[in-house]
């Protein structure tokens, strides 16, 4: 099959003008905003286009792994994006935010100055000084969820049960005290419920 000689037409400084449009305005209306993503979405699936017409016309391997990857990234994200664009919504499971690292997630954290993180996130058990991976995830989770987990790695590492547990507040749900309790384990934050009134024997 012959193969065309010319690059086809991707309008890439077109949109990247639009882009700027919007990307420089301080506070740019809603409706613009939705303008602005059809716009891109438009051109990307354009460009989708034009790489599997190409693809089409040629036999045997046409694009290195790494490649590949990336294409079926950029796939997905198009996918993800044009779904938020027609049902009007913001959020969507596994939101991809980085092309070269799919598996990144972002992390709200609420900090002064970096509202959200994008970073793995993990749980350590220190020891003696000596810390312990317990549990990685580039998904967000909550901690308390996986406190036995890091409970059982000290017993397989140690062979017996830790005598007190010291975390966060986060870490003491009811399931998790009641757990611990069931092995004689202490939890070392404060009890549940409402502060007892000072000067009582309590």
């Amino acid at each position: 099959k012959q193969v065309e000689k010319r690059k086809p037409r991707t309008y890439r400084n077109l949109a990247r003008s639009d882009y700027l449009k919007i990307a420089k305005q301080r506070r740019p209306r809603r409706r613009k905003i939705r303008k602005a993503i059809k716009s891109q979405l438009q051109y990307l699936r354009r460009n989708l286009s034009h790489i599997e017409k190409m693809k089409e016309k040629r036999s045997g391997k046409q694009l290195t792994p790494s490649l590949e990857d990336k294409l079926a990234t950029i796939n997905r994200l198009y996918a993800q994006q044009l779904e938020m664009y027609k049902e009007k919504k913001n959020t969507i499971k596994d939101r991809i935010v980085s092309i070269h690292q799919p598996r990144v997630r972002p992390i709200v954290r609420g900090k002064v100055g970096k509202n959200v993180e994008f970073c793995p996130k993990i749980s350590l058990g220190i020891v003696a000084g000596y810390c312990y991976l317990d549990y990685f995830s580039w998904d967000n989770y909550h901690e308390g969820k996986v406190l036995m987990d890091s409970v059982n790695n000290y017993k397989a590492r140690f062979d017996c049960d830790p005598s007190v547990v010291i975390a966060d507040q986060i870490y003491g749900t009811r399931e998790n005290r009641r757990k611990l309790k069931s092995r004689g384990i202490r939890y070392s934050g404060k009890a549940l419920g409402r502060p007892p009134k000072e000067g009582s024997e309590k």
